[in-house]
């Protein structure tokens, strides 16, 4: 019996564009996420592995889209391969199956999901360096302040006044707990 072709497509935020991944693939059904693939919790990742049956071929454009975790990759293809699905990376030119199963591209698999992990070691490292960089020059981090000085000055002189708290966090579109921190300084 003849499987079903599956696309399993991944891009790293909502603004990426996900049409040069398996373009040229003729599918069944595909499966997107717009979400780091930092670790297999991934809505539409688990319900394509829960999807697959033995038969089945899943594509994917490259290793790094399915995994950036080298023990997450390992364990998705051998419980894929064990259940008698095939998996197939284009851009590596890599399949995998159970009845397949090479030396050769086993060790191609591992070496190029070590380098995923680590090219997303670096990013995260890099993120860090630049977020300490921008702190160091006095860069502001967040996002902009909502109120400004004379307006937090209101806000702290009606809160001393025992007007309702709830009712002044509306009223200036603040939260709560943004309320009682501006409050607090």
């Amino acid at each position: 019996m003849k499987g079903h072709n599956v696309g399993y497509i991944r891009v790293s935020s909502l603004a990426q564009n996900t049409y040069r991944q398996l373009a040229d693939v003729e599918l069944d059904i595909t499966f997107t996420d717009k979400q780091s693939g930092k670790d297999t919790n991934r809505p539409e990742l688990q319900r394509c592995l829960a999807h697959l049956r033995a038969g089945d071929v899943l594509h994917v454009h490259s290793i790094d889209r399915l995994a950036r975790d080298l023990k997450d990759l390992q364990t998705i293809l051998e419980n894929l391969t064990g259940k008698g699905v095939t998996v197939q990376f284009h851009k590596e030119n890599l399949t995998f199956s159970a009845d397949k199963l090479k030396p050769m591209q086993t060790l191609m698999l591992q070496m190029l999901g070590a380098f995923a992990e680590f090219e997303r070691t670096l990013i995260n490292e890099r993120q860090r360096e630049g977020l300490a960089a921008a702190k160091a020059r006095g860069v502001r981090l967040g996002a902009p302040q909502k109120l400004n000085d004379q307006q937090i000055a209101e806000l702290k002189a009606r809160a001393a006044g025992s007007e309702d708290k709830s009712k002044l966090a509306k009223e200036f579109g603040i939260s709560r707990p943004t309320l009682y921190k501006l409050i607090a300084q």
